[in-house]
């Protein structure tokens, strides 16, 4: 696959102690710069800054897919597949509960995959995936 350009994300939080836990200790992602009000992230090469942002986030909605309701919005990576099961691991054995428990969608058609979507501490939701072939990223 082509290396692609890095994105940059800033999203709110509203306890900068417990997205370390999370980001850092959960996900095991490098932190880099901070301040008493934001900390970098390096997620897999793209930067995603935990803003301290007072009040409570809420889903826009749900969209349904592949009969389950899919929150949004949402973020996350894909994965290879041995990266996808080791994280999963990782976030079972941290307690985690999932909004849609790791699973293989669209098995046996274009753009088959595993998937799986959960909350950080403040309610963003992200998603986790892994393409049986990664090639079949943007597969009709």
């Amino acid at each position: 696959m082509a290396v692609r350009p890095a994105f940059h994300l800033a999203i709110p939080v509203d306890d900068l102690s417990r997205a370390r836990a999370f980001y850092g200790g959960v996900l095991g992602l490098p932190e880099g710069r901070s301040a008493d009000a934001w900390v970098d992230w390096d997620f897999h090469g793209h930067q995603v800054v935990t803003h301290v942002v007072a009040g409570a986030r809420a889903e826009a909605g749900r969209n349904p897919v592949d009969g389950h309701d899919v929150p949004v919005p949402h973020f996350g990576l894909v994965l290879d597949v041995d990266g996808f099961h080791e994280l999963a691991g990782r976030l079972r054995a941290a307690g985690t509960e999932f909004v849609i428990e790791p699973y293989r969608r669209f098995p046996g058609e274009p753009g088959e995959q595993w998937t799986m979507f959960l909350h950080d501490p403040a309610g963003n939701a992200l998603e986790f995936k892994a393409f049986r072939d990664e090639t079949q990223l943007f597969a009709k």
